[in-house]
C-alpha cells in the first residue's frame, strides 16, 4: 500500500489520482473506439456478402446506403482518429467524458453527410449514364481516371494541408475551442471536414473500385491510416499517390492482373 500511495503522489506531495484517472479516462476513449471500429468492421462485412458488383456497385436506398455508410466511417476512422479524440478528452475540462462522445457524433455527422452527397451523386450519374457505358469499357475507363485523379490529388497543396491538420491536431482544436458537449459537437464537425478534405478522392477510389467489397474498403483504410499514422508525412504520401497512380493505370490496361477486381455487373450505378 505505501508503495502504490508514493507512485500516486507528486515529488511536491500533491495527490496524482485525478491525473491517473484522466489517463485512464483517455485511455478508455481509445481502446473502446478501437472495439467499436472492429464491431463495425465484423457488422460491415455481414452486411456486404455478396454485394461486390465490382466499380460502382449499386449504392441501394437511401436509408440502408447511409446507415452502412456511416458504420463503414466508424470502422475506417475510427483508428486513426483515436488519438485526436484523446488530446481532446485531455484539454476539455468541462465535461472529460460526455464532450469526446459528442466530439466523435461530430465527427460521423459530417461523414453521414459527406455519404448522403455520395448517393445523390452515384444515383444521379447512374440516371444519366447508360447502363451499357457501366458495364463495359466506359465503366472501366471511368474507374481508371478516377483512381488516378486520386493519386494525382495526393499531390496537391489542399491535400497537404487537410493532411497536417489530420497529423497534427493541436493546433485545429486551440484554434476553434468551444466548451461543453454542443463545443465537443462543433469540433468534432470541423474536425470530420479537415478528414473528409484529406480522404474524399480515397473514398472516390472505393467507389470505383467496388463501394461494397470489404477487401477494397480494408484496402483504402490501410492507405488512410499509413498517411496519417506513419512518422514520415512525406514518404507516405507519395507512396499513396503511387500506388493510385500504378492501380489507376491497370484498370485501365490491364484490369485482370488485379486480384479482387470484380467486373462491372448489370445494373451499373442504379439503385437496387
Amino acid at each position: 500500500m505505501g508503495g502504490l500511495s508514493a507512485v500516486r503522489r507528486r515529488p511536491d506531495g500533491g495527490d496524482l489520482g485525478p491525473a491517473w484517472a484522466a489517463v485512464r479516462v483517455r485511455l478508455g476513449l481509445v481502446v473502446a473506439l478501437v472495439v467499436l471500429a472492429a464491431i463495425c468492421w465484423w457488422w460491415t462485412a455481414e452486411q456486404m456478402r455478396g454485394m461486390d458488383a465490382g466499380s460502382w456497385t449499386p449504392v441501394g436506398a437511401f436509408g440502408w446506403f447511409l446507415v452502412v455508410w456511416v458504420v463503414m466511417m466508424a470502422a475506417m476512422m475510427f483508428p486513426s482518429v483515436a488519438p485526436t479524440v484523446a488530446l481532446y478528452a485531455r484539454m476539455a475540462r468541462s465535461a472529460p467524458v460526455l464532450a469526446p462522445v459528442m466530439f466523435v457524433a461530430g465527427y460521423l455527422l459530417t461523414w453521414a453527410l459527406a455519404g448522403a452527397a455520395a448517393w445523390a451523386l452515384a444515383i444521379g450519374a447512374g440516371r444519366l449514364l447508360d447502363d451499357t457505358v457501366i458495364t463495359g469499357d466506359g465503366g472501366r475507363i471511368l474507374a481508371g481516371l478516377t483512381i488516378l485523379a486520386a493519386g494525382i490529388y495526393e499531390l496537391t497543396p489542399i491535400k497537404d494541408v487537410c493532411l497536417r491538420k489530420c497529423r497534427s491536431p493541436l493546433g485545429t482544436l486551440l484554434g476553434s475551442w468551444r466548451d461543453g458537449r454542443l463545443g465537443g459537437l462543433r469540433m468534432g464537425t470541423v474536425n470530420g471536414g479537415w478528414c473528409l478534405g484529406c480522404c474524399w478522392a480515397l473514398m472516390a477510389s472505393l467507389f470505383a473500385l467496388g463501394v461494397m467489397s470489404i477487401a477494397w474498403m480494408a484496402f483504402v483504410a490501410a492507405l488512410i491510416a499509413v498517411e496519417k499514422m506513419l512518422p514520415w508525412r512525406r514518404v507516405a504520401t507519395w507512396g499513396t499517390a503511387v500506388v493510385l497512380v500504378v492501380l489507376g493505370l491497370l484498370v485501365l490496361v490491364a484490369p485482370g492482373v488485379i486480384p479482387g477486381l470484380s467486373a462491372p455487373a448489370p445494373g451499373g450505378m442504379p439503385m437496387m
